[in-house]
């Protein structure tokens, strides 16, 4: 594999034929390479599912490096920043397929017409989140339930108590990430224009659910 700098990266991928290609192919090989122990305790390389992974994390990561040329600034070696995007990516896929399978959650109104995700029943937060949600929640539970349209309801729940990647929220719900930016944007407005009215603290109490479970 030829050792490049970082003008030399620059001046192969930005080629054209066989000079580009080649750059491209050594570049996947170091993406390749590094995976395994830039993903060491999160995905053994032993895993069937970390073969699949890694093509895919090459594959984005020169798609995405061939579409950013122009930003890299030269503060680091090429193939430092280019590690540092194959990363990102990484652990954005393995979110991703944490939360494929997971079906949104279901809303349930109790008797006291507590608002609550059945999704959460197994994975209690800890006594102490807990005990503060628990009392945020008999406070807000009112609002959420009169102010709230469902699928704003649905999207709460799904993206700031279970804490679903935004992509998958939006894919599951048939949208995309823009009109998930907005719709959560627009549920959060009226929330806190809502609980100001009621003389209510709504950056705090928004902050008790962004909590992550214990």
């Amino acid at each position: 594999m030829n050792q490049r700098t970082n003008e030399q990266w620059l001046a192969d991928l930005r080629a054209k034929g066989d000079m580009r290609d080649a750059a491209l192919s050594d570049l996947r090989a170091l993406i390749l390479r590094s995976l395994p122990y830039a993903l060491s305790g999160k995905l053994n390389p032993n895993s069937p599912e970390f073969e699949s992974l890694a093509e895919e994390v090459a594959q984005e990561t020169l798609l995405k490096v061939l579409e950013h040329l122009d930003t890299f600034e030269g503060r680091s070696l090429f193939t430092t920043w280019v590690h540092k995007i194959a990363v990102r990516q990484a652990l954005g896929e393995l979110r991703r397929r944490r939360w494929r399978d997971v079906p949104l959650p279901e809303m349930e109104m109790n008797d006291d017409s507590d608002i609550m995700p059945r999704e959460l029943a197994d994975e209690q937060p800890s006594p102490e989140i807990m005990a503060e949600r628990n009392d945020v929640m008999m406070r807000i539970q009112r609002i959420i339930s009169e102010e709230l349209t469902e699928k704003q309801r649905l999207a709460l729940m799904s993206v700031v108590m279970q804490e679903m990647p935004l992509e998958e929220v939006a894919q599951k719900m048939g949208t995309n990430r823009n009109a998930m930016y907005k719709l959560m944007h627009d549920t959060r407005l009226r929330l806190k224009r809502r609980m100001e009215a009621e003389g209510m603290f709504p950056d705090e109490i928004l902050a008790v659910f962004a909590k992550s479970v214990g």
